[in-house]
């Protein structure tokens, strides 16, 4: 019992001696560092970055037991190769980084600047994105839609012709109609208004693709992959409804799959709201 108390003792002395020593502003520099490792690993980890990280710990690895071993050639390319690592991870993950910036200062910011869709407009334009697919998928019209969310995509609206209309699932229908000149391409919507058609958009290159993927859900990857944007591809070979979220393709959804998809990506307050009644109703059942 004695000894059980000496333990606790030192336990409580070693926690009192870390809380004079660590000051607030330590505790706020931790978890900034904290934060921004979670952010980068949250952007690499779907993408192949994530092998170049593999190597570079196995090169760290391989460094510490040479100097272990007094290896003292090896530690010496190994010093040399490691005083240019700064340059070679800008180089290597270039996209990534990116990715990282764009979506830390076009995040939260965007809402002071502009002006946001109601929740009833969301709600209006996932029911007209749903219909506009399950019309397409039957008659197996090719089509990407790409819903712009907090990273502007500014640079591939320039690249269609600008339409600024009211979203409905009639206009998105003719757009991709296969004689309608702004079929070939992606459709942008930002907020309640589609934006622009007949964009280009940026082909995924993530090697870990299947061949059977073809340009257009490629494109609708590697926007996703820069963007934290949601797109939806109706295959022209299959009618199949797919969705690229993340740098992940979701593929071959049934109606309501894909529609909770949506609200869940775009409304998801209203989702949280509907899963709560949900469980009171069963509780009361």
């Amino acid at each position: 019992m004695e000894s059980f108390r000496e333990w606790l003792n030192l336990i409580i002395a070693f926690l009192q001696s870390i809380g004079q020593t660590i000051r607030f502003w330590d505790i706020i520099d931790i978890l900034i560092i904290a934060y921004l490792i979670y952010r980068i690993l949250s952007v690499m980890r779907r993408t192949s970055a994530g092998s170049v990280i593999k190597g570079i710990v196995l090169i760290l690895v391989i460094a510490g037991l040479s100097y272990m071993l007094e290896l003292t050639v090896l530690t010496y390319f190994i010093n040399q190769t490691l005083q240019l690592g700064i340059i070679l991870l800008v180089v290597l993950f270039q996209p990534e980084l990116r990715k990282l910036f764009e979506q830390m200062g076009s995040s939260r910011l965007n809402i002071l600047f502009r002006k946001r869709a109601k929740l009833g407009n969301i709600e209006k334009n996932i029911n007209s994105v749903v219909a506009a697919s399950m019309e397409m998928a039957k008659s197996k019209t090719g089509a990407i839609i790409v819903l712009e969310r907090e990273v502007g995509l500014n640079d591939y609206a320039v690249t269609g012709t600008r339409i600024d209309a009211d979203i409905s699932s009639e206009l998105i229908q003719n757009i991709f109609y296969k004689n309608s000149p702004l079929h070939d391409g992606a459709l942008l919507i930002r907020d309640d208004r589609l934006l622009a058609a007949s964009c280009m958009l940026p082909l995924s290159n993530n090697i870990s693709i299947g061949r059977d993927i073809g340009m257009r859900h490629r494109a609708a990857i590697g926007i996703s992959e820069r963007s934290d944007a949601l797109s939806v591809i109706i295959s022209e070979q299959t009618g199949t409804i797919s969705v690229a979220v993340d740098g992940m393709l979701k593929r071959h959804l049934a109606k309501d799959t894909f529609e909770a998809l949506l609200r869940n990506e775009l409304n998801p307050g209203k989702s949280k709201k509907e899963k709560i009644k949900k469980q009171k109703q069963k509780v009361k059942k």
